[in-house]
């Protein structure tokens, strides 16, 4: 099995029209955080299949994939890499934890970051030494950064907050939506497992928020509190 072989694969389920929605959905204009992404038009869950086929494909073609500049061929390389952190020893979780950091680089839209970060980065570091999430944090590539919180949902599954209120508070003041959006995420992800640890944070923290961040830290809160917050900021 090469990249090759998978490449050809995914063109034969490839849609023109759908490539054409998914460089609008993706902001792959000039100046827009996707700008010079390539789509072919191939669903998620065709992605996912043929990621199943290809599961066992060595590193050295899944970085041929990763390197295109085909946004499916990078996400269905980094399917098939969750799956080979997944299903490797130790060792091999290692190997494939380095190479996700040396080739984050191409790990460059917001879909790509989510569904790879958490499962690889995030898993490898529950207990390790998390210092590279806050030197990603204060990076000053938008990826380096997502993939620095989103990687906190795999603490969040051991109910482990630490990270993820602290890394929030190096993000506060981001100027991309796309961390407004997924640090608001994280909040209130952690507002469902300890109500208590989200309202203080939003006590301390509100009147500094983004809107759009603000916004999904309280989406799950009852009415009374959401306004409660809105009238803090607003």
């Amino acid at each position: 099995m090469t990249a090759f072989m998978l490449k050809k694969d995914l063109l034969l389920l490839a849609d023109p029209e759908k490539a054409k929605l998914l460089l609008r959905f993706f902001k792959t204009g000039k100046g827009e955080y996707g700008e010079g992404d390539q789509f072919i038009g191939v669903t998620v869950p065709n992605q996912r299949r043929v990621a199943k086929e290809y599961k066992d494909l060595p590193l050295s073609e899944i970085l041929k994939l990763l390197n295109s500049p085909i946004h499916e061929h990078r996400l269905t390389a980094l399917f098939i890499l969750v799956h080979q952190y997944q299903k490797g020893d130790e060792v091999h979780k290692k190997v494939i934890y380095d190479f996700y950091v040396a080739h984050r680089d191409r790990v460059n839209n917001w879909d790509l970051v989510d569904s790879s970060a958490h499962k690889i980065m995030g898993d490898y570091l529950l207990d390790r030494d998390r210092s590279v999430l806050y030197d990603f944090a204060h990076s000053e590539v938008l990826w380096d950064r997502r993939i620095a919180i989103i990687s906190c949902f795999a603490f969040l599954s051991r109910n482990e907050f630490k990270d993820t209120l602290a890394l929030s508070k190096i993000l506060l003041k981001d100027d991309h939506d796309l961390i407004h959006k997924a640090v608001g995420w994280l909040l209130r992800e952690v507002g469902k497992k300890d109500l208590s640890l989200l309202l203080s944070f939003l006590d301390e923290h509100a009147t500094e928020m983004p809107r759009t961040m603000l916004r999904y830290a309280i989406e799950k809160l009852d009415e009374s509190k959401r306004q409660f917050y809105l009238k803090k900021k607003f």
